[in-house]
């Protein structure tokens, strides 16, 4: 649909019944949060907010928080973005065939962002910092977020909107050490969009000028998210997806302004002016912690008429963003393997966190005349893979070889794992990048955005029955207690808790000394944890703590491991110590008291429509 506004959204879901009003009073302090929560969990309705505690402003939020309603919003347009997304990675497409795609081209031309009056000024009013919705999602979150925002920012040498970013980066409102309404915090790394902006401003001395919009009609904040193929501009395609041209305007201090934006912040980001910002709750399921990060000097806050601010809650997965994800997949899904020699299929596994897990399927057609098939082509593309864009922040890739099943799905986690644990050879398969970087939220590394990755190639027939149970026989040393299968071949370990690597080794070495001598071939992976019903439970409780709690290169032991030219492998089960470190972050967990009086909220009638 070709909403014109946020409000114009709100009314088409709420008209369909994919939106309800909470009409009570709500805190921002945890509360909304908890609410959006628990509405998520339920696969339930978007959520507009009348009265926020502290604030005049109404707040919305779950807006995208089902593949489902995604598609209702965007029913109109989504097959041409999906065709103009393949045209622009594959240009030979309109080439061959340009009657057929000539109409998405116009749809790209019409797209085109419309430059406005500066008059456009008076339909917006101003207001404070501090009289935002101030949003905690989190306990112990150093203040209130945006959760949703558009971050836009021009390249200094080549200005204007062409050349321009739109980046969902998100912004701290206040606590820490930020002078209330005069400064907020922004956190980005410096290869994204607005980093490359920003590194250009400093290397000329100049501020960089930033305009934060929120709100406005849901083709923006989905355009701000989007990997876009290079040289296809977020507003374009913004408008493209909103059947609405973005319109824009500059302010009088030549600030960029959305005209459809229901708010925009803007400030100049001075060069190497930092503040520390955070602990803030994300999307891994543990907090970022505090770090310095640039500092935003803000100008003004402006607002729309009737203005309705849009947020979002982020927590271990599945959440909104989790939608968002499914979203984005199904527009640039195809795009990837067009990209990536011998690709078929890859897929950032929302359950471990996103960038922690790769599964992928690839070709592997190098030695079609040797007896025993093993990976290679694979290699290659995994190689490829570790260099791409935002997959370049994953930990650990699992690779098959497409050949060995072509009905292999990458989005089954039980089923892709299986696959890869009944062929993989340990002495062979397993290929590490150290002293590496690895997603700047990901605490499981050595400092910092530093860690190291492994990539898991798996091709050719199988090697093992997995064990379903485990063996009457089977033991391990007293010092680990319990002990349980996750799924066939993985085995969760409870494990003493975590000192040091010293102790870790010791560890390692009574396991191996107890285990390998020991028929464990249906074994091929041992995961050592904190809670090993926990982490048996479900398949998502064992990506997440396997994959977020780990560090290859520091925790993958295996029993009779070796180190042959320079090749690290095992002849016994690979062991992955998934345990909680003294470095890693704290995991979210929710307010006991915030929780209780949500618990009350569920018997409103609001909560039950």
């Amino acid at each position: 649909m070709g909403y014109k506004s946020l409000q114009a959204c709100i009314t088409d879901l709420e008209k369909h019944g994919h939106l309800i009003r909470i009409k009570e009073e709500v805190d921002p302090y945890l509360e909304m949060a908890a609410i959006h929560l628990r509405v998520f969990e339920q696969q339930g309705p978007a959520l507009l907010f009348e009265k926020v505690k502290g604030s005049k402003f109404p707040a919305v939020s779950n807006l995208f928080g089902t593949l489902e309603r995604s598609e209702f919003i965007f029913r109109d347009t989504l097959e041409k973005i999906k065709t103009l997304v393949d045209i622009k990675s594959d240009p030979m497409l309109a080439i061959k065939n340009p009657f057929k795609y000539a109409n998405v081209a116009l749809t790209a031309l019409s797209a085109l962002p419309m430059k406005l009056s500066s008059s456009y000024i008076k339909n917006f009013s101003k207001t404070t910092i501090s009289a935002l919705p101030q949003i905690v999602n989190w306990p112990m979150d150093g203040g209130p977020f945006v959760t949703m925002p558009q971050v836009y920012t021009e390249d200094i040498h080549k200005p204007g909107i062409m050349n321009a970013n739109l980046g969902m980066y998100r912004i701290q409102l206040g606590g820490n050490d930020y002078i209330q309404d005069k400064e907020i915090g922004l956190h980005y790394q410096l290869h994204r969009g607005i980093g490359i902006h920003q590194t250009k401003a400093n290397a000329k001395g100049e501020p960089l000028k930033v305009s934060i919009f929120v709100g406005g009609p849901p083709s923006h904040p989905v355009g701000a998210v989007m990997p876009l193929p290079e040289g296809l501009s977020e507003m374009i395609f913004a408008g493209a997806l909103g059947n609405r041209r973005f319109r824009y305007f500059y302010d009088p201090e030549g600030f960029c302004i959305s005209a459809d934006a229901d708010f925009v912040i803007t400030g100049t980001v001075m060069p190497h002016e930092n503040k520390p910002e955070g602990p803030f709750g994300d999307h891994l399921g543990y907090y970022s912690l505090t770090h310095p990060f640039p500092l935003m000097k803000v100008h003004n806050v402006y607002h729309r008429k009737d203005a309705i601010w849009s947020f979002t809650v982020v927590g271990r997965p599945p959440q909104e963003d989790t939608s968002f994800g499914a979203l984005i997949h199904e527009i640039t899904g195809s795009a990837l393997p067009k990209e990536i020699p011998g690709l078929h299929a890859v897929n950032a596994v929302d359950a471990a966190g996103v960038h922690p897990l790769l599964f992928a399927t690839g070709s592997e057609r190098y030695t079609p005349y040797i007896k025993e098939r093993k990976p290679q082509e694979i290699l290659t593309i995994a190689n490829h893979i570790f260099g791409k864009n935002q997959l370049s922040l994953a930990k650990y890739l699992f690779i098959a070889a497409q050949e060995d099943d072509p009905t292999l799905d990458v989005n089954n986690i039980y089923a892709f794992l299986k696959h890869c644990l009944e062929r993989i050879d340990l002495t062979r398969d397993l290929h590490f990048h150290t002293r590496t970087t690895i997603d700047t939220l990901d605490y499981s590394g050595s400092s910092l955005n530093s860690g190291s990755k492994v990539a898991i190639t798996v091709a050719g027939d199988v090697k093992r029955d997995l064990w379903t149970i485990t063996p009457t026989d089977f033991t391990l040393p007293g010092i680990f207690t319990v002990h349980q299968l996750a799924m066939p071949g993985v085995l969760a370990v409870k494990a003493p808790k975590y000192i040091n690597e010293q102790e870790t080794e010791k560890l390692i070495s009574v396991l191996n000394d107890h285990l390998q001598a020991a028929d464990l071939n249906g074994l091929p992976l041992i995961v050592l944890c904190d809670d090993a019903e926990f982490t048996a439970a479900t398949i998502n409780n064992l990506v997440w703590v396997t994959f977020t709690r780990s560090n290859p290169s520091h925790d993958i032991f295996g029993i009779n491991s070796f180190t042959e030219h320079k090749h690290w492998g095992c002849k016994g089960p690979l062991i992955i110590d998934a345990r909680m470190k003294p470095h890693h972050a704290p995991e979210l967990i929710k307010d006991p008291e915030v929780e209780k009086k949500v618990d009350l909220l569920v018997d409103n009638a609001w909560f039950k429509k």
